[in-house]
């Protein structure tokens, strides 16, 4: 399915992209042959104010069945002079969306499947969640696999961890200057270990 893209005030009084997916998703169809179909949203997220995650339950008669994942690619832009303030382009997992940051909490939630598509975006998702796992603290040296090459010339892989503003930067091991590396925490990289001097202490 392509894109859908509509005025804010065609989003049924959902004030939300988050809040309008949820709904879309949640409905029941009468069948000819008399039983009620459909879905029922469990949980959702939209992350990286790009991407809307959700545990999709197929429901029969009322009763719960299989839970799989919904993943749409979302634009919002409620100033867009335009009028289009709100898009969406709505895949399953079987589909084996580029995306795979679904967060841990709706993974726990699906079902199991053997769609192989689906299975791979499983994977992938769950290798990203150890990935944002690791911990990047104050004076930790790191290493990274692939070497970055920044807006002023530098061109490294060895970095020391440093506290900036709110958040971390980073300092070239062997230079100076602070980077900040986007999206680093998914990057493959390794901690060098670092050798600590202790005081000695006379009698």
């Amino acid at each position: 399915m392509g894109w859908l893209f509509m005025s804010r005030y065609a989003m049924g009084g959902h004030e939300t992209p988050k809040a309008y997916l949820d709904a879309q998703f949640t409905y029941e169809r009468e069948q000819p042959e008399g039983t009620a179909t459909g879905l029922r949203i469990l949980d959702s997220a939209i992350v990286g104010m790009n991407t809307y995650y959700a545990a999709a339950q197929v429901m029969t008669d009322g009763k719960g069945s299989e839970i799989f994942a919904v993943v749409c690619l979302i634009r919002w832009n409620p100033r867009n002079k335009d009028g289009e303030h709100f898009g969406y382009k709505d895949m399953e997992e079987s589909m084996g969306p580029c995306e795979d940051d679904c967060p841990e909490r709706i993974l726990r939630l699906l079902t199991s499947s053997d769609n192989e598509n689906a299975l791979q975006w499983r994977r992938r998702c769950l290798a990203n969640l150890r990935l944002r796992a690791r911990k990047l603290t104050e004076g930790m040296r790191i290493r990274l696999a692939v070497p970055l090459t920044f807006t002023d010339g530098h061109h490294g892989t060895d970095f020391t961890v440093v506290k900036h503003r709110r958040g971390i930067a980073f300092r070239p091991v062997e230079g100076f200057g602070l980077y900040h590396i986007r999206g680093v925490r998914t990057l493959a990289w390794q901690a060098l270990p670092q050798t600590r001097v202790h005081k000695t202490l006379f009698a």
